[in-house]
This record gives C-alpha cells, structure tokens and sequence, in this order.
C-alpha cells in the first residue's frame, strides 16, 4: 500500500461507505486518536445518525425510544461531516472517488467501506406481504401495523415470525410486548440451531412455548396467503398445514451488500468475494485494492461474514489504528451470543458444539424446568473451549472471560443449576476480555480504577458509570456490566478504597441501613434522623427518601408535621404536574373493574372541569389540566361518588391489572379480576423505593402481561404462578418464576414478604428487576427468603405487611377533612383567590383540548380573542408549600 502523508493544510481524504455501527465506530475511533491531518467525510444513505441495531427490539415496542450512538456532538468536528441520504452506488477505484444515487461525486485518498448487510428474503408466493426485522424504518413499520390491525380486527393479532435465530426470536418477543399472539415457524428442529445444540435448542423451545410462544420447527412455509384485498391471512407451510397470521415478519438472517465490489455484467471485478457474499479482506482488513478497507458484515474474513457487533467494533479500530500508523491485526470472529428474552436467559461461546479434537462436554440437563448447561473443555477437563447455557446463564459472565484459559476450578462446579450452588469466584487475567464488544481487557479495567493511565489525567476512577464512559465495557450490549461492577468493588477494596453505599453527602448510610435504623428505633421526624444520623439541612436525595422510608413505615398522613417539605412535587400536589404545570387526576379502578355509574361520574368530572381523559396502560383513566386549586374541587366530587386516590404521583403501587377471567372468557381458568381487586386494595398507599406494578392473568394466555410487572400472577388450573422481578420502561425485565400453583392464601403470604423485604432492602430509586439482578444469588436468593424463610423473618415482614393493611388511609380522603390541609392548594399563597391565567389551552386534532405551544401562546396574548377554550392555570413553580411551611 502505498505511504500517504498528510498535514492539517492538505488533509487526507477519508470516505466512510455506510452509516451503521461498524459505520460510526470507525469515526469515533479516528476521532479518539485525533483528526488533525484528516478529513472524514461519513456517507450514509439512512436519514438518522447511526443508531444501535443491537437495540432494535426497544425500538420495535417503543417507537419514541432513541438509539443514536455516542453524542451527536462527535459530529460537530470540523474535520467529521455525516452526509444522511446519501447512498454510494459505484466506486471509481481509478479516479479514487465514489458516486451516490443522488449523483454527487465524493473523492478519496482512503475509503472505508461499511455498508453493513440487508435482510435475508424469502423467495416465496405472497413474499411482498411480509415485513423484515432490519432497520429503524422496519420496526416502526410492525409496530404500526400491530397497532392499526388490532384496531381493525378488534382482538390480538396473530404474529407469525418466520426465523428462530436471534433476529426471529427478539422480534417475536417483540411481538407478544405489542400485544400480539407471537408465533414463530423455524426451518430448523431446534430453535437457535445456530447457537445451540440440539439438547439447548430442545430446552429452550419448551421455555418459549411455556411462556405462550407458539412454535412450528422443522418444517419450512411454501407460500404467504393473503384474501382479496391483499391482507394476509395465513402461512401455507410445506406439509400442507396452515398456519393463521395477520402480518408475518421474515427474520431468517442477513445477506452482505456488497453490491459495491461487483464487476459490471461483462466485465471483471477486482476484488475477491466469498462464495456466500461480502469482500474478503486479509488480517488488517485491507480489500485486495490499496487504500480501500471493509469493515462489518460486509467484510469476509477466512470465509465467514458474521453480523455480530464485537467484530465489527475489532475491525473500525483496527483501521483506525493502521492509518495512524499502528500495526494492529484482527485476531478472528468472536461468535459469544447472549439474549435475554421473555425472561428466558441464553448464552453461547466459544466451541459450543465441541468440534474440537478430543473436546469434553460436561452437561447438565433438566427438561422438566428447561434448564440446560454444558461446559466444553480440553480432554483434561482443564482448558476452557466454550459452553452454552439455557434457563439459567448466570456462569457465562464469569466464564466468557476464560475462554482458551484453564478453569480455576473444576468444570461441574460452573453447573449452577444442578444444584451446587454460585460459580466459584474467578480472578480475571490482566489479558482476558472481560467485554467483548469493545475489547476491553480486564488489565484496562484495572489500569483505570487504579489511575495507570487508562483515562485522562490518570486520576483514577471509583464510579461505574465513570468507569464504562472511560474504557467503554458495558457500553453496548450491557452483558459483561455486572462482572465490570464486581471488578471495580474488589480493586477499590484491594487498594484500600471503601466502597461508598452512602444514601448522599449528608447521611453516610445505605438506605437499607437508613431504613432498619429508623425501623428499629422507631424515629418519627426528619429532625430526628438527621439529629442522629446526618449533617447540614439535606437535599434533594435523602429529604424524599427519608419521607419514603417513613410512610412505608407507617400510614400517617404524609404531608403533616413538616414532611411535606420533605416530598417531591407530585407527592406535595398529591397529583403529577404536567409539562404545562397543570395536574393530573387519577382515580383508583381497582383491577380496571369499574360500575357504569362511576364511568359516568368521571365523565361528568372531565366535562365541569375541562380536563383530557386518556385510558392508561394500567386499566384506569388519567385526567389532565386540573390547576392546584382546582384538585379538591374535583376530588371532593370524586370521593363523594366513591373514588379514592390511585396514587399516581407516590413511589407505591399503582395498579393491578386484570384480564376478564374466568367469570366471561371461556379460557378462564381462575377469576383474575376478584384477585387483582383483592391485591390492588390490599396493597394500595405501600410506599416502597420506586413505584410497584402488578398483573393477574386468568389462564397462561398472559392478557394481562403479568410477566412484566413487579409482581404477576398467572392463573393455572392448580391455583396460582407467582413471577417476580418485572418492568417495562426503558430497561424491561421479565418477572421470573418464584412460585407455582399456589392457593389464595399462600400466594398473597408470598406476595406479602416478597414486597416487604424488597422496601426494606432496595437502594433508592430502585426497581424490583434491578434489585433481583444485585441480589447474590437472584432469585434463588428470593426464593431462600420469601419461600423458604431461611433468614427467620417471614413472620416479621407478614406482620410489617398487616400493619400496612390494617392502618391504610385515603390521602386525598383525608385531606377534604382538613382545612388546613386545604391551604396549601392554592397557586399563590398569599393571595388565595387568585388564578394564574398565563397558560392556554387549544382543541387538539381529536376533539379534546390540549397546552398551547409558545406560539399559540404568544399569539393569544397579542389578539383580544383567546386562543380555543383558554382555562387559567398556575406556572410549574416546585414549591408547593403551605403558609406554615414557608
């Protein structure tokens, strides 16, 4: 190749052909190493900055979601442009220079080529019907056409996904989150054929379908049937069955585009292509013609291109690190897969399929619980070639890292789920990848907690989050962040460093600990706590825990004796405050079950009071634009007919959600509503860290989506599931089993302690599943606990759990008792009277009213005539305090 120079007066040119992952790693690769002497111009033919497609699942349920990578201010570089739109089409290898479909010329001194790969289609009848899992645009698409069939058809949408890979299953989970019925057929026998053995793939097929997962392997579809108006209706397969569907979503893989490196019909190419597609490189990813490299799924290396994030990010450095000069080569394809999916844990790496001589397997296999764990060793039993777990892959974070190493202990004692208990604890090798997606090394780990020169100014670093923007581990895929936080806990201990668990600058205690102190010595006031446990005034961290922490303690009115100051806004407001300052009201429907006339009441509220009505996710109706002096006024009227707080605004349980059950639907095995109104109303006003959710589904259909609550019940035709541990949200978790077929009694005993020991011993702020996941032991541990009672305190927290029950009070009840609890929802404190008129409401497209922006504002206050229906309210002042409080 032949040496360039540059200098920052005539810069070399580099020409980046794609805009994907591999696209994006590479610039900020040559970014991190400095861009004096470049200039990188990025051509991407999407509309967006690049994203992660590794999170293409949370884009597919959430279509708000951002997955852009890094920071967009990367590309506010002189020396970086990203062109969107634009599609390289031909590459002019004599003239160095690249065209693109818009017919612009870009010319180059280097040219990166990451064009990335395209779906794999199908070659059937009725193919152009199907959708593909790929893309931003593809996702949107299937969420939307979820969305407007269930609309049409008025029930679930059958969801056929045709594929049980990766891509197959994250879409069918996909799916099932959008409320369709998830239907998966695999050409394969097994699912993951790709990943796993036939024993792993068999483990996990039976998980799928136990989860409501509807699964046809080994056997291929022959055609997409459609009716007269184009709609489909089925899947045709090869031995003649038909399976119904209402849109079907093709992910069988991906096919590399490199459309760019093919000759013209008639002429010769020069460069080499693999026979299965993408354009060979050699060990520093160079293509066979000087100063054009390939990198991600379009480059073959040794015959393989592999869609994998961990190679692609190998290979962007590597180029980055030759055109500076470095001599850094790419060592092979790292195949470790790890997936979490409806709460079914899967991972593979290594050898997994011992194709290695003499390799030992050393498997553990329960296929009553879908477990399946093997080891691949060396014949020695001692050097790690690779595993595969199914149901329980909690030895993979530990194991990954010691592949190709000799096991420090023997290989069965890795087989956690055959009852022996933790993986033994590993000391990782300075050498070991420790996250595979970036290439970090545990030595790289180590060099930044210790200040050897990892980071910036060498300081060293004491903070996990610190600690990932440093060295970038557990940035991508998120797998190796539990080992990272362990790695950081037990070098800050070696060197003497306490690991900090305090609650804030002002009280030096975890909140478990704050929580059993004032438990213990039975403390009342803020004044106390922090006489005793505390320095200065506090913040805005410990003021709202320690409310917290007192109203889970008892159910006293949480606004008196000065703790109102303590809470959050929507704790003051007894409301949540909107965008605009406004509130919202939300009414409790116990379990979504609620009487005609209390409908009508509702909607007599909305229509007085002018207020947005929206049906929530969680069966109940949230009403907007209520002004603070106003929420008694419509509380008075809805305590009157019935109502009681739904606690919208408070860390505490905010609803319990029910399918019909067994009283209408005839696949009811239980009666789901009368247990999701028997929880809702045993449960309601529990303050806990964060907020609690809960579901009751009548029969293994899951309508309710039980699985992904705090806490889900799911009916069987022996009693009851007890799952635990789930969220939706930005970072969802599937709720894990704790407890089969249990009767009324033992499930709500279980419920009891599991929600109690959870309040007692959380961190601040946090959630069920995060809290699980910290736990040693996970839910083994709360199995230990909650079922077991193998800590002695199962009585304890049942009697923490009656008290709640036994003294819970209606906040907003009690408030409409007291005037002087009255005062304090007034916009201005010292002139109760007045209103604040200096927000507007305008119709919206759909027939209710919504905030005005800054221009129909502004617009408003110009012209005599105000804008739509104008209401008064106050401004979003967080101070919501009461003359005796100010």
């Amino acid at each position: 190749m032949t040496e360039q120079t540059s200098t920052p007066s005539t810069p070399r040119r580099i020409v980046v052909a794609g805009g994907g992952p591999a696209a994006h790693r590479f610039a900020d690769a040559m970014h991190a190493r400095g861009l004096e002497g470049w200039q990188v111009t990025v051509l991407t033919e999407e509309a967006h900055l690049p994203y992660d497609r590794v999170a293409l699942s949370k884009a597919l349920t959430d279509s708000t979601v951002d997955l852009t990578l890094g920071t967009a201010s990367m590309w506010d570089h002189e020396s970086l442009t990203l062109q969107t739109g634009e599609r390289v089409v031909k590459i002019d290898t004599a003239g160095k220079s690249v065209e693109t479909a818009a017919g612009n010329t870009y010319e180059y001194d280097e040219l990166v080529v990451a064009t990335g790969s395209d779906a794999a289609r199908l070659p059937l009848p009725g193919a152009e019907r199907v959708h593909v899992y790929r893309t931003l645009e593809d996702v949107w698409a299937i969420n939307k056409s979820i969305a407007e069939l269930t609309e049409k058809l008025g029930r679930k949408v059958n969801a056929v996904t045709i594929g049980g890979g990766l891509l197959g299953l994250e879409s069918a989970a996909g799916t099932e989150q959008l409320g369709a019925i998830p239907v998966v057929i695999n050409g394969a026998p097994w699912l993951m054929n790709t990943q796993l053995d036939e024993g792993a793939g068999q483990a996990l097929g039976r998980l799928i379908e136990a989860k409501g997962f509807e699964v046809h392997g080994g056997v291929f579809p022959s055609e997409i049937q459609a009716d007269d108006d184009g709609q489909v209706t089925g899947v045709l397969m090869a031995d003649g069955r038909i399976i119904p569907a209402d849109i079907v979503i093709v992910a069988i893989g991906v096919k590399p585009r490199d459309e760019l490196f093919r000759a013209a019909e008639g002429e010769e190419s020069l460069f080499d292509l693999g026979p299965r597609g993408g354009v060979v490189i050699n060990d520093f990813c160079a293509t066979q013609v000087p100063g054009i490299w390939a990198i991600g799924e379009v480059a073959n290396f040794e015959g393989m291109c592999l869609g994998l994030v961990a190679p692609a990010n190998t290979m962007a450095e590597i180029v980055a690190d030759r055109l500076h000069g470095g001599e850094a080569t790419f060592p092979g394809f790292d195949t470790a897969t790890k997936l979490k999916l409806s709460g079914v844990d899967v991972a593979s790496f290594g050898d997994a399929f011992a194709k290695t001589e003499h390799a030992l397997e050393i498997v553990y296999a329960d296929p009553a619980r879908g477990v399946y764990q093997k080891i691949v060793t060396t014949d020695d039993a001692k050097t790690l070639l690779g595993g595969i777990f199914v149901g329980d892959a909690a030895p993979y974070t530990s194991l990954r890292p010691l592949l190709g190493r000799e096991l420090p202990a023997e290989p069965g004692a890795y087989l956690t789920a055959a009852g022996g208990g933790e993986a033994p604890e590993t000391e990782l090798p300075d050498d070991a990848t420790l996250c595979s997606c970036n290439n970090v090394t545990a030595g790289t780990i180590r060099d930044a907690i210790n200040g050897c020169g990892a980071c910036d100014g060498n300081a060293p670093v004491q903070e996990l989050g610190e600690l990932k923007g440093c060295t970038r581990a557990g940035t991508q895929c998120g797998s190796c962040v539990p080992m990272l936080k362990k790695l950081l806990e037990t070098e800050l201990t070696k060197s003497g460093v306490e690991v900090s668990k305090a609650l804030c600058e002002h009280i030096q205690l975890s909140r478990q600990e704050l929580f059993d102190a004032i438990r213990v010595l039975e403390l009342t006031s803020f004044e106390e706590i922090m006489a005793k446990y505390g320095t200065g005034a506090g913040c805005d961290i410990c003021k709202p825990t320690i409310a917290n922490i007192l109203a889970s303690q008892n159910s006293n009115y949480v606004l008196d004796a000065g703790r109102g100051t303590l809470q959050d806004t929507n704790d003051r407001a007894l409301a949540n405050m909107q965008k605009d300052g406004t509130y919202s009201v939300v009414p409790r429907i116990a379990g979504g079950e609620i009487t005609p006339k209390k409908l009508g009441v509702i909607a007599a509220v909305a229509e007085k009071y002018n207020l947005y009505t929206k049906i929530t996710g969680g069966q109940r109706i949230d009403m907007f634009g209520a002004r603070l002096e106003q929420l008694p006024e419509i509380w008075k009227e809805l305590v009157d007919a019935g109502f009681e707080s739904g606690q919208a605004y408070g860390k505490s349980l905010r609803t319990v959600k029910s399918c019909v059950g067994s009283t209408w639907c005839r696949f009811g095995v239980q009666d789901s509503v009368a247990m999701a109104i028997q929880l809702e109303l045993r449960y309601r006003g529990l303050r806990s860290p964060h907020k609690l959710k809960m579901g009751v589904s009548g029969c293994a259909r899951e309508c309710a989506e039980a699985r992904g609550k705090d806490v889900g019940v799911i009916a069987t035709a022996d009693g009851w599931n007890l799952y635990v541990g789930g969220n939706g949200g930005a970072t969802p978790a599937h709720a894990q089993l704790l407890a089969k077929d249990l009767d009324d009694e033992t499930l709500i005993k279980y419920i009891d302690r599991y929600f109690m020991y959870y309040i007692r011993t959380a961190d601040r702020l946090q959630r069920t599943a995060r809290w699980q996941e910290e736990l040693d032991g996970g839910i083994k541990h709360v199995e230990d606990v909650v079922v077991k009672d193998t800590l002695g305190i199962a009585e304890d927290l049942e009697a923490a759990m009656a008290k709640h029950v036994d003294t819970y009070i209606d906040e907003w009840a009690d408030t409409l008792k007291d005037p002087e609890r009255l005062r304090r929802f007034r916009s201005f404190v010292n002139a109760p009277d007045q209103k604040d008129d200096s927000i507007t409401f305008v119709p919206d497209e759909r027939g209710q009213m919504r905030p005005a922006t800054a221009e129909e504002k502004a617009l408003a206050a110009r012209q005599p005539v105000l804008v739509g229906a104008s209401i008064p309210m106050r401004p979003s002042a967080p101070d919501l305090l009461d003359e005796n409080e100010v």
